[in-house]
């Protein structure tokens, strides 16, 4: 059951990725941030009481969880997430979506370090299996210097309006930029997942834990956040499109962090890690159907899915 939730956290995080891509075109970031964690937040708290009703067990208050949760709010939602909008707008979906998928690197440490938790030689032998799958499905590394694959083409015609014209999306020092961003984003969502595993096996609240960790998250976007002014002229100024994206990046990503709670309390925390962020195997061939073909699926990319399926399915049947 918990490569079950593990696969549908990865459903959700995939999605999230590819709404980003049009969302940070309608309305910067900054502002759109805000309508994602009041999605996170909302969302949740919602569903909670519904959940409680529909429970045997009573509930209770867990200051230790509660705390665990909102530490990996901190670092996986606030550094991770808001990083990864950076890096979708920098670098494009897929390679934001690699990035997205090394995650698993920093678990795995993290885990070890934090909750003790010690994987075999087969299950090691796996996750090998699948990273290097995972690094199958990577743009070639040729590709950097051409034209971006997956960014959004900037052009005098298309440039939205949050974005410089004169910055184009394949200059290196974007790609750097990107690169820093997709580096803080794993390291977020990496630690934050091995806090929040460690959460739910003392305060199994998946969603109650969800509402921690959003607020916490929030609390310091505010605290961080300079400019209320514009933000808010880019908010009143929104776009309903525009809202609405964001809106989806809310709802995908408040429910892919009920799932991967769920999973990481029913299976080792790295190991749900990995299978959460093996979101190349939804993003290439989306892009493809979708972007028609900007983001190149080849036998190669193929080739790395096969092995990401493979190494899951031996995970889940072992």
């Amino acid at each position: 059951m918990g490569v079950t939730f593990a696969l549908a956290a990865m459903l959700c995080f995939s999605a999230n990725i590819l709404i980003t891509r049009y969302a940070v075109t309608r309305l910067p970031v900054e502002a759109g941030f805000f309508i994602v964690l009041a999605t996170n937040i909302l969302l949740p708290a919602i569903l909670f009481p519904f959940e409680l009703a529909a429970r045997a067990a009573p509930w209770a208050w867990d200051w230790k969880g509660a705390g665990l949760f909102a530490i990996g709010g901190v670092i996986g939602t606030f550094l991770g997430r808001r990083m990864l909008f950076d890096a979708v707008r920098m670098l494009g979906p897929s390679r934001a979506s690699v990035f997205h998928s090394t995650a698993p690197a920093f678990a795995l440490v993290g885990a070890w370090l934090l909750a003790d938790e010690r994987l075999g030689f087969y299950e090691i032998g796996l996750m090998a299996v699948v990273w290097f799958g995972l690094w199958f499905t990577q743009p070639r590394a040729g590709s950097m210097r051409g034209p971006s694959t997956g960014a959004i083409p900037l052009s005098p015609a298309n440039v939205p309006a949050n974005v410089p014209a004169n910055v184009p999306a394949n200059v290196p020092a974007n790609v750097r930029k990107g690169m820093l961003a997709g580096l803080l984003t794993v390291a977020g969502f990496g630690i934050g997942n091995v806090l929040r595993g460690l959460a739910m096996r003392g305060w199994d609240e998946a969603i109650l834990g969800t509402v921690v960790s959003s607020l916490a998250a929030l609390a310091c976007q505010v605290v961080a956040t300079r400019g209320w002014g514009k933000i808010a002229a880019q908010l009143r100024g929104a776009e309903r499109i525009a809202v609405w994206l964001y809106v989806g990046c809310g709802v995908t990503t408040a429910f892919g962090s009920i799932f991967v709670a769920l999973a990481m309390n029913r299976m080792e925390i790295a190991l749900a890690v990995l299978v959460v962020h093996t979101t190349p195997l939804v993003i290439f061939p989306v892009s493809v159907l979708i972007l028609k073909n900007r983001e190149a699926l080849t036998p190669r990319t193929l080739l790395g899915a096969l092995m990401v399926l493979s190494g899951i399915a031996l995970l889940a049947f072992r």
